[in-house]
């Protein structure tokens, strides 16, 4: 299985929460699973401490790369492709974070891994 991981499933898995449930920890520590870091969500963690509402141990151009690395996390960029999935997105869900993943998971038939509720009404796998 192609895993994205949601932010916030990002930094409980880096940060060991207890937030993080059993089944994503399953998922994600599955050797035969490839998990993913999206660019969205880099940039999300970057604005978000930039506005000091993530404190992180260091800068997110340390720490992020440093986590993903880690963690055995691959990189996902966004690209024109993905982006382009924005316009098949019924308006459920307005936080443009979540839109660009929901649109990755759909361009590259991955896992969503969030535990964000509201994303099911998408036409995205998740878990």
């Amino acid at each position: 299985m192609n895993i994205l991981l949601d932010t916030c499933t990002f930094l409980w898995i880096v940060r060991d929460s207890p937030q993080l449930s059993a089944t994503a920890r399953t998922l994600f520590s599955d050797p035969h699973h490839t998990v993913y870091l999206s660019a969205v969500s880099v940039w999300e963690i970057a604005v978000k401490h930039g506005l000091g509402r993530l404190p992180l141990a260091e800068s997110p151009h340390h720490y992020i790369p440093h986590e993903r690395a880690k963690h055995g996390i691959a990189a996902l960029d966004l690209t024109e492709a993905a982006v382009l999935e924005i316009r098949r997105l019924p308006p459920h869900h307005q936080y443009p974070f979540d839109q660009m993943l929901i649109c990755q998971a759909i361009a590259y038939s991955l896992t969503l891994l969030t535990p964000d509720g509201q994303i099911q009404a998408y036409p995205v796998r998740i878990a």
